[in-house]
C-alpha cells in the first residue's frame, strides 16, 4: 500500500483565501433560468416564480458570486429586453444557443434572487453585437442614484436605490470563432479600453474584468492576454481564463490529474500578466478570473449534441449539456478546487460554470425534484471550511503515471486556516490501492483539537461512473475515519477520492 505525508508550515505566511473563489454562473442557457431556477407554476414557486427548493440548494452549496446573463448568450443580448412589465418584453431568437428567448426573467427579477441568494452579481456587457455606448447605458441604468432618463426608468421600473453592481466582463469569449462578435486581439483590445474608460467615468469603483482565452489550446492563447492587456492594462482589474476537463475514453488517470494543467495554465497566465506589467510599468495587481470552469464532455456536445441542436426548431430552454456527474467527476471537481486554493495568491475569483441544469452541481425536472449532482459536495464542503489564509506544504508521495501530464504525486492537497481552524483538502489520484496519508501537527497549538472528516470516494453502486438521481443521491460525502499517532494525523483513502479534514483548536480554559 503505497504511503504520503504532508508536512505544513503552519509559522509561514500564505495568501489570503477571497471568498471570491467560490462563485458560479448563470446563463440564460438551456434550462439554466427557464426551468431551473425559476420556473412559474411549480409547487415550490415563489410569488415571483423562482423554486424555493432550488434555493434552497444555492443557499446550501455556499457559493458567494454569480456572472450573469453570460456566456456566449451575452453577445447577442440586449440588456433593455430583460427590464420593465414582463408583459410588454420583446422575444427574442438566440443566436447563440439556437434557442427562443423570453426575457421573462432579467436584471431585476435575477438581482433580487442573487439577493436572497446571498450571491454578489457579476454582470457581464455586450461586446460582440454592441458596444461602449450600451455597456454604459446599462451601468447608468443599475448603478447610478437617479436624475437621468436611465436611472429614472430604472426607478420607474420598482427599483429605487440603484443595484449596486460592482463586478462587471468585458465580453465573453472573444477570441472564440463561434462567439457572435468574434474578434481579433487588437479589436477586442482597443473596444475593451473604449468600453472600460467609458464605464470608469460613469462608475470610478467598479471592478473589471477583460476576457482572455477562452482555453489554454487556443492556437492564440498567450499573444491574445498580452496583445489585450497592452490596451487594457491600466483600466482593468482581471483577465479571465476559462477552463473545462473531460476524460478522453478510458484514461482515467490523466482526467483526474486535470489540476496539473489548470496548474500550469494559471502559472502561465500568471507570468504573461507579470511581463506586461513590467513593459508597462505597472505596480498594481492584475487578478485572474478564472470566471468558468468545470468537468463537462465537451467531445460529445461538438460531435452529437450540437449538430442536433442547431439544426432542429428554435425552442425555449432546451435541454443543453445536462451531464450527469459520476463519483469520478465529482473527485475531479475537488482536485481544480485545490488548484484554484494553491494559486489564491494570483486568483482573484472562480465561478464554477453552470449553476442549475447546465454543467451543473444541481439538477432539476419541470414540476418535479431538484437534486445534488455529485459535484455539488466536493465544492459545498470547500466553499465551507476555506477561509483565512492559505498555509504553505509539502507533499511526499509516490507518483502515478498519466498519458498527458507524465508523473504526477498520487496525493494532492492545500490546506486553509483562521487561526481556529484548519482545513485540509485532499485528493487521492490512484486508481488502485488506498494510500495511507500522515499530517504532522504541532502538538501546542493543534495536537488536542477537534477534528471532523469525510471522503467521497469511487465505491458502492455504479463504482467510479455512479451518478445521483432525483430521490437517490447515492454519490456523496461519508465519514472518515482519522487516528491519531503522537503528534501525527493519519487518515486512509481510498483510490479516486476527495476529502476534507478540518481540525478545530481547543481553548484553554482558567
Amino acid at each position: 500500500m503505497p504511503s504520503a505525508r504532508i508536512d505544513l508550515d503552519l509559522e509561514a505566511p500564505g495568501a489570503d483565501v477571497s471568498p471570491r473563489l467560490f462563485g458560479t454562473f448563470v446563463e440564460h442557457m438551456g434550462r439554466c433560468v427557464t426551468d431551473g431556477i425559476h420556473e412559474p407554476g411549480h409547487p415550490a414557486a415563489d410569488e415571483q416564480g423562482f423554486r424555493t427548493d432550488v434555493l434552497d440548494l444555492v443557499r446550501e452549496l455556499g457559493a458567494t458570486v454569480v456572472r450573469y446573463p453570460g456566456g456566449n448568450f451575452v453577445s447577442g443580448y440586449r440588456w433593455e429586453d430583460g427590464v420593465g412589465p414582463r408583459a410588454e418584453r420583446p422575444v427574442r431568437l438566440d443566436a447563440a444557443w439556437h434557442s427562443t428567448e423570453t426575457n421573462a426573467v432579467g436584471l431585476h427579477e435575477f438581482a433580487d434572487w442573487a439577493q436572497r441568494a446571498g450571491l454578489e452579481v457579476m454582470e457581464a456587457v455586450n461586446l460582440g453585437t454592441r458596444g461602449p455606448t450600451e455597456a454604459a447605458d446599462l451601468l447608468e441604468y443599475a448603478n447610478h442614484p437617479g436624475g437621468t432618463t436611465l436611472s429614472d426608468r430604472r426607478r420607474a421600473h420598482g427599483r429605487e436605490e440603484p443595484f449596486g453592481i460592482r463586478l462587471w466582463c468585458l465580453g465573453n469569449e472573444m477570441d472564440g470563432p463561434w462567439q457572435i462578435g468574434h474578434k481579433t486581439a487588437d479589436e477586442y483590445g482597443r473596444i475593451a479600453a473604449e468600453t472600460a474608460r467609458l464605464m470608469r467615468f460613469i462608475d470610478p469603483d467598479i471592478e473589471l474584468v477583460a476576457a482572455g482565452s477562452s482555453n489554454h489550446e487556443m492556437p492564440t492563447y498567450g499573444a491574445w492576454e498580452r496583445t489585450v492587456l497592452r490596451h487594457t492594462a491600466t483600466l482593468v482589474d482581471h483577465i479571465s481564463v476559462h477552463a473545462y476537463y473531460e476524460q478522453s475514453g478510458d484514461d482515467v488517470a490523466s482526467f483526474l490529474a486535470s489540476a496539473a494543467h489548470l496548474d500550469r495554465y494559471l502559472d502561465e497566465t500568471a507570468t504573461i500578466i507579470d511581463e506586461v506589467r513590467a513593459e508597462l510599468g505597472i505596480e498594481r495587481a492584475i487578478g485572474i478570473s478564472v470566471d468558468e470552469w468545470n468537468v463537462w464532455n465537451q467531445t460529445r456536445w461538438n460531435e452529437v449534441d450540437k449538430p442536433r441542436v442547431f439544426t432542429g426548431d428554435w425552442p425555449v430552454a432546451p435541454r443543453l449539456i445536462e451531464d450527469e456527474y459520476t463519483a469520478t467527476d465529482a473527485v475531479v471537481v475537488g482536485s481544480l478546487l485545490i488548484s484554484l486554493l494553491r494559486h489564491a495568491d494570483r486568483v482573484s475569483m472562480a465561478n464554477l460554470a453552470q449553476l442549475v441544469n447546465v454543467i451543473a452541481p444541481i439538477r432539476t425536472e419541470p414540476g418535479g425534484a431538484a437534486w445534488r449532482q455529485s459535484t455539488f459536495f466536493p465544492f459545498r464542503d470547500t466553499a465551507g471550511a476555506a477561509r483565512g489564509r492559505l498555509v504553505p506544504l509539502r507533499v511526499s508521495a509516490p507518483s502515478t503515471p498519466t498519458t498527458r501530464y507524465g508523473e504526477v504525486p498520487v496525493i494532492d492537497a492545500a490546506a486553509t486556516t483562521d487561526g481556529d481552524t484548519l482545513a485540509l483538502f485532499l485528493v487521492h489520484r490512484g486508481l488502485a490501492a488506498p494510500c495511507e496519508v500522515r499530517v504532522p501537527l504541532p502538538s501546542d497549538d493543534w495536537g488536542g483539537s477537534d477534528v471532523e472528516a469525510r471522503v467521497l470516494a469511487a465505491s458502492g453502486d455504479g463504482g467510479w461512473t455512479a451518478v445521483n438521481a432525483a430521490g437517490n443521491e447515492a454519490v456523496h460525502p461519508i465519514p472518515l475515519t482519522v487516528r491519531r499517532d503522537g503528534d501525527d494525523l493519519v487518515l486512509l483513502l481510498p483510490p479516486i477520492s476527495w476529502a476534507r479534514v478540518v481540525l478545530t483548536r481547543s481553548r484553554k480554559t482558567g
